[in-house]
């Protein structure tokens, strides 16, 4: 069994423009062991389908503990690396922040997400708060000994519409600048789906890219070909698990 500190060096290893790791987001320890006997390499989850799998909506309205305590039972199920999408990482406090980092290493965790949305509240952080953000999380990943992913998610393309983004284009490129001299490992652009956007963004970041999975984003393949690092599906597969799920249970009870 690899250490902590192995696996996150595997996983940033994973990370490869051209070759991305594909990660089809789970949402508990039963979903984790189905994804890592199909071949997964990593896992990771998504924050809202956790959520919803409690009842629940996205932007931490699951409270840390639970969340903590999933990816702590993740980890223990699988001998994966494992990341957590960890949202705004539940506090807008730096020093509270540090804390919810070392708690979520003490899981065995090795990446987070990290957006830069305002999750209770709105709009964006300041380029400036965010990277102090993301330099508190690398300070406390540092001191417990952890080369901590994190993955630095903007959500300049979600916040603004497909045919804005050429507009804002520039802001999300800025950001990634800024994040990765604060100390990020990759570079999350959610809701991105033009190609030549795609492919512009992942030869002007110094970071890894990460793009998602949506109805309309290029295939893994012309992905791969544009320079993206890193594919993750979000909330597709909860989604599909419980249509699937729907789908039985009407055969049952509407037959």
């Amino acid at each position: 069994m690899s250490s902590q500190q192995e696996k996150a060096e595997q996983f940033a290893a994973l990370h490869i423009s051209g070759d991305p790791v594909i990660l089809f987001n789970i949402w508990d320890a039963g979903s984790a062991e189905a994804v890592a006997d199909s071949g997964a390499r990593a896992i990771a989850t998504g924050s809202w389908s956790v959520a919803a799998a409690q009842g629940l909506s996205d932007g931490e309205a699951l409270p840390m503990n639970l969340a903590l305590e999933n990816i702590a039972r993740i980890c223990s199920a699988v001998d994966l690396p494992v990341t957590l999408d960890f949202e705004g990482g539940y506090s807008a406090d730096i020093d509270t922040l540090k804390t919810n980092i070392e708690k979520v290493i003490d899981t065995g965790a090795i990446g987070i997400n990290f957006e830069d949305q305002i999750v209770v509240g709105e709009g964006l952080y300041s380029v400036e708060e965010q990277s102090e953000r993301i330099a508190a999380i690398r300070a406390a990943a540092n001191a417990k000994g952890v080369p901590l992913f994190i993955n630095a998610r903007t959500d300049v393309f979600l916040k603004n519409a497909a045919p804005a983004h050429r507009e804002h284009f520039e802001e999300a490129v800025k950001r990634g600048v800024a994040y990765a001299d604060a100390g990020a490992s990759g570079l999350f652009a959610p809701g991105l789906k033009d190609p030549e956007l795609i492919r512009s963004i992942c030869a002007r970041s110094s970071l890894p890219v990460n793009i998602m999975v949506m109805a309309d984003t290029p295939s893994n393949q012309e992905m791969a070909a544009l320079g993206v690092a890193r594919i993750s599906y979000g909330p597709g597969p909860y989604r599909r698990m419980i249509e699937g799920l729907k789908l039985a249970a009407n055969g049952v009870y509407q037959s």
